[in-house]
């Protein structure tokens, strides 16, 4: 769940991109981004909140939490290296 206390960096809008869409735009995301970034990825695809997940253990970064918005989840990442 997003807290006051984590600021988003940036956030990548995958809503209406189907698997593997949202999990491509968070990895160009990582890519561009720099270690401590929090970045929220909206995606209405529900294997998202599956395929991002074990992605991002297998790539050493943080799930912060994962939350159920109207028509989509919010998954909120860090970059860990």
């Amino acid at each position: 769940m997003q807290t006051q206390t984590t600021p988003i960096t940036r956030t990548v809008d995958a809503r209406g991109s189907y698997c593997p869409g949202p999990l491509m735009e968070l990895i160009r995301s990582i890519r561009e981004g720099q270690v401590g970034d929090v970045i929220a990825v909206w995606s209405s695809d529900a294997g998202s909140k599956l395929d991002i997940p074990k992605w991002i253990e297998k790539a050493g970064h943080r799930l912060i939490g994962i939350e159920t918005r109207e028509g989509y989840d919010e998954i909120l990442v860090e970059k860990l290296r």
